[in-house]
C-alpha cells in the first residue's frame, strides 16, 4: 500500500513495531513492509524536491506552462477552477509566509491581475463572505466597492412638489439645500499570534485558521463601528451629517412603536438594535401590564453590545435603535477582502509567529429618515 504522506508512514511504522511484539507475528511480512515504507519515504521525498524546484521555476518564470497535479493546462481553466484547485491554494498559504506572489502569478497564467493583490482562494472568499452575511448587522447595511473617498449627498432640507391647474399662476422654483455626507475609509486591524507547528501544516488548514478567526474579528468591530454612527448621529441633519430622530424612555410596551412614527415611508425592513441585557427590561415591562403584547412590535431584534445594557446606561445614552439599517453605509475602495500581513521575527525566541489582518472601510449614516434612537430618560427626582 502506498501513502501519501510522511505521517501516514509514520503511523504505520508504530503500528508495525506493536505487531512484531505480538505472539505469532509473521516477521518476515512485517520486515518486507518496513523495506516498502522506506521506498515510500523515498519516493515522497523526491516528489516533494521535485515540486519545490519547480515552483522555484515558476516563479523565476523559467517555466511556460503550468500544469496542476492531473496534467492539465492552468491556461485552459477558469479564474475560479485555478482559485478553487490544491495547487493554488499551497501557493497561497506560502504566499502568505513569504509576501511572494510570482508563484500564485503564474498558476494563475493569463487571469493574473496586472497589479495589486492576488485573488484569495475560493474556500477563504467564501469565508469572508459567510462572515459579512451571517453578521446581522453588516448583512443589512448599504455595501459599496467605490474606489477612493466618497461623498454621498442627501436632502437637508427641500419643498414638497404641488400641483399646477391650468390658468393659475405657477409656484416658483422649489428650495433645496444639499448635505454631502464624507465617507474617508480607515483600516481596521486585528493580529493574532500562532505557533510554529500550526505554520507547519501550511495549506488549507493554516489558511482556514487564520482567516476564521481574523475576519470575525474585524467583522465585528466594523458592526460596532455602524452602531457607534448611528448612536452617535446628531438629531438635526447638519451640512456634512444626517440627523437621527430620538425618543426618550424606558422600556415599554409604546417606546418602540413611538420610535417607529419617527421613521419616513423609505424606512422598510425595520429592527430593533439593543443589547441582550436590555431584553429582559422589555420582558419585566410586558409581565407588569399583564399584557400578552410583543413590546417590539414584531420587528426582528438584534442584539448587539456595541450598545449599553438600559440597567448600565446614564442618562440620555442610546440604548436601543430602530430602523432600517440601510441608511448606514459601508464602503469597501479596495473589496472587502481581508489583507494578511505575517511577521515570524518578532517573537522567534517564542516560536510564535505574528499575523495581522487588515479590512480597509468607510462608514457612516447615509440615509435619512430611516433611523431613530431610544435614549434613556433622566431619573426622576423628587
Amino acid at each position: 500500500m502506498k501513502f501519501k504522506t510522511m505521517q501516514e508512514i509514520e503511523q504505520r511504522r508504530a503500528q508495525i513495531r506493536e505487531e512484531m511484539e505480538k505472539e505469532g507475528a509473521d516477521l518476515n511480512a512485517l520486515e518486507a513492509e518496513v523495506r516498502e515504507l522506506k521506498e515510500n519515504e523515498e519516493e515522497i521525498r523526491k516528489a516533494a524536491k521535485d515540486a519545490a524546484e519547480t515552483r522555484k521555476k515558476i516563479a523565476a518564470g523559467l517555466e511556460g506552462t503550468v500544469l496542476d497535479s492531473q496534467g492539465v493546462n492552468n491556461a485552459d481553466k477558469s479564474l475560479d477552477e485555478i482559485r478553487g484547485s490544491q495547487e493554488y491554494i499551497e501557493a497561497y498559504a506560502r504566499y502568505i509566509l513569504s509576501e511572494d506572489d510570482r508563484e500564485c502569478r503564474a498558476l494563475l497564467t493569463k487571469n493574473a491581475p496586472a497589479s495589486g493583490q492576488v485573488p484569495v482562494p475560493v474556500f477563504v472568499d467564501q469565508i469572508i463572505r459567510t462572515a459579512w452575511d451571517n453578521d446581522p448587522i453588516l448583512a443589512r447595511v448599504r455595501r459599496t466597492e467605490f474606489r477612493g473617498n466618497v461623498q454621498v449627498p442627501f436632502e437637508k432640507a427641500a419643498d414638497p412638489a404641488y400641483v399646477h391647474e391650468e390658468g393659475y399662476t405657477a409656484q416658483t422654483e422649489e428650495s433645496l439645500e444639499i448635505g454631502i455626507v464624507s465617507l474617508i475609509p480607515k483600516n481596521i486591524k486585528k493580529y493574532i499570534r500562532i505557533s510554529d507547528e500550526l505554520v507547519d501544516m501550511g495549506g488549507e488548514a493554516l489558511l482556514r485558521y487564520i482567516y476564521d478567526e481574523l475576519t470575525h474579528q474585524i467583522v465585528k468591530k466594523l458592526a460596532a463601528l455602524c452602531i457607534g454612527d448611528i448612536a452617535g448621529a446628531n438629531t438635526t441633519h447638519g451640512s456634512t451629517a444626517i440627523g437621527i430622530p430620538q425618543v426618550t424612555g424606558a422600556p415599554s410596551l409604546t417606546i418602540v412603536p413611538e420610535a417607529e412614527a419617527q421613521l419616513t415611508d423609505e424606512a422598510e425592513n425595520l429592527v430593533v438594535v439593543m443589547n441582550r441585557k436590555t431584553s429582559a427590561a422589555f420582558v419585566a415591562a410586558r409581565a407588569a401590564g399583564n399584557f400578552a403584547v410583543d413590546p417590539y412590535d414584531g420587528l426582528v431584534v438584534i442584539y448587539s453590545d456595541a450598545l449599553p445594557a438600559y440597567a448600565d446606561a446614564s442618562a440620555s445614552d442610546v440604548y436601543a435603535i430602530v430602523g432600517d439599517l440601510f441608511g448606514e453605509q459601508v464602503n469597501y475602495p479596495n473589496g472587502d477582502g481581508v489583507v494578511i500581513k505575517y511577521d515570524d521575527m518578532s517573537e522567534a525566541e517564542k516560536d510564535l509567529v505574528k499575523v495581522v489582518g487588515r479590512q480597509y472601510a468607510a462608514h457612516g449614516v447615509t440615509g435619512p429618515g430611516r433611523l431613530c434612537n431610544i435614549v434613556k430618560p433622566a431619573p426622576v427626582t423628587t
